[in-house]
């Protein structure tokens, strides 16, 4: 079935997933599985066990998922993590999809994950296509005035070519940079993982396969929806009491 969607909104039950009344359950479902990762149980099976166990919803279990990490790799991650005025006048690397769909989701109202090592993640999934929204240009728009903010560049936006419709987003970009005067440049790439683990400059990501491999990164989603989203509808599963 073809993708129309013309929002990066929220899925229709997220009001009763996500809400005051699940949180206390997803936090607790959340601590239990640290408590496995933390003591090297396979994340697939700890997942599943841990969701069975509180009778999550596949998006919940996906939240917890994208959540979570090892206390070692929330401590390493925020140990990387390079802020302003670190990041002026540097060149900046940018994992694009990722980037640009969480601020997307961000300003259509859609869940926000505040993960455990600070970055901030959405619960879409591409399934290797990509759609422009109507949040699409807003959100380019507003990576590109905070990065101007903050004296950012130049810039490399990264897009994994094997997503239908990458083409077109590089498009896009590159007008806008243009229009805007940006200095911003967009690669296509088989696999951009290997490049944004592999450069020495600041990488903007909230992949978690990517933060536990690149030099410093940037928290840009987060930055960007801080300053100019006020709106967003934030999820923190960070638990209250955590399993001794």
């Amino acid at each position: 079935m073809p993708d129309t969607r013309s929002h990066r909104g929220p899925h229709p039950d997220d009001a009763r997933l996500f809400g005051a009344t699940a949180l206390p359950v997803l936090r607790q479902a959340a601590a239990d599985y640290i408590w496995l990762l933390n003591r090297t149980y396979p994340p697939a099976a700890s997942l599943s066990l841990v969701g069975n166990q509180f009778e999550l919803d596949r998006r919940q279990r996906m939240a917890v998922a994208r959540f979570a990490c090892t206390d070692a790799q929330r401590d390493t991650r925020r140990h990387r993590e390079t802020r302003p005025p670190l990041i002026t006048e540097r060149p900046l690397w940018l994992d694009g999809f990722n980037v640009l769909t969480t601020i997307e989701a961000a300003l259509a109202g859609a869940v926000v994950l505040a993960g455990r090592d600070g970055s901030f993640r959405d619960l879409a999934g591409m399934h290797g296509t990509y759609r422009k929204v109507e949040e699409t240009l807003p959100a380019i728009l507003l990576v590109g005035q905070t990065l101007v903010d903050y004296g950012v560049g130049p810039c490399r936006w990264f897009l994994d070519s094997p997503v239908s419709n990458s083409g077109r987003l590089k498009t896009i970009l590159l007008k806008l940079a243009a229009e805007q005067n940006w200095p911003w440049e967009v690669e296509l790439a088989n696999n951009p993982d290997a490049a944004l683990k592999q450069t020495a400059h600041p990488v903007a990501t909230a992949d978690s396969v990517i933060l536990d491999a690149c030099g410093p990164w940037v928290n840009l989603a987060r930055m960007v929806i801080e300053k100019l989203i006020p709106q967003a509808w934030i999820v923190d599963l960070e638990p209250v009491h955590r399993v001794c």
